[in-house]
């Protein structure tokens, strides 16, 4: 499996580009504020060709470039039903300090086609089997991306989004954000995997999800049984 990533322009967001192989069909998720020239950089350098986009969640920071990349090929995006509206309206999800980034307005295109990503229904496109976890508590359809990698001996990828971080968990302050829902999320997507699922986050470095259990305290708090006590997350 090739998986490539790069930094948007702005807010340090990830976008990275899965495919089975170099010069086969790809998914692009989460294309970030100017990603478009750095992407086609790279898929030029893999001879991929795009056949969707997937979005974790639908913060502007993770879908500012989604409608340009979806209309200039064509192809569909998918985000979880529950982050529709951030799809059509971004602002309704910033906080009032991003807010002042865009001067209070945003000029905003959604894509021509959307379709929904099912909680636990493999998503089959590009030549993958991807899975789709619904865990909310950043947004109400916050979602990662799990795939199988045969590079690694059959063990998986996760790409977090802003579910999980090296170190912390992504912040339930915005609009649509929920603590107590996080918290669960962490519980039931995050701690039954195994411990050599390595973990691609939304922002920050690559961990996994064994380094994470052991130190991150979000997930440590939760095995305690003290879910919680712990330092403020991440994300826009």
């Amino acid at each position: 499996m090739l998986i490539a990533g790069f930094p948007a322009a702005a807010f340090g967001t990830h976008c990275y580009v899965v495919a089975p192989d170099a010069g086969a069909d790809c998914v692009v998720v989460d294309p970030g504020v100017d990603v478009v020239a750095e992407l086609d950089r790279v898929l030029a350098e893999h001879r991929l060709r795009p056949v969707a986009v997937l979005l974790t969640h639908g913060h502007i920071d993770h879908t500012f470039s989604v409608a340009p990349v979806c209309g200039a090929r064509g192809i569909p995006a998918y985000i979880h039903p529950g982050d529709d509206e951030l799809l059509a309206d971004p602002m309704l999800g910033l906080s009032p300090e991003t807010r002042a980034v865009f001067g209070g307005r945003l000029e905003w295109t959604e894509p021509d086609d959307v379709k929904p990503l099912v909680d636990g229904v493999p998503l089959r496109i590009a030549g993958l089997e991807i899975t789709v976890d619904h865990a909310p508590g950043h947004t109400r359809g916050s979602v990662a991306f799990r795939l199988p990698d045969r590079d690694q001996g059959g063990s998986e990828v996760m790409l977090s989004g802003d579910l999980l971080f090296a170190g912390s968990i992504g912040r339930t302050d915005l609009p649509g954000g929920d603590h107590a829902t996080m918290l669960r999320s962490l519980a039931t997507k995050v701690l039954p995997l195994a411990d050599d699922v390595v973990v691609l986050p939304g922002h920050g470095e690559q961990t996994t999800i064994g380094r994470e259990r052991s130190t991150n305290p979000f997930l440590r708090g939760l095995v305690a049984g003290t879910p919680g006590a712990a330092a403020p997350g991440r994300g826009l």
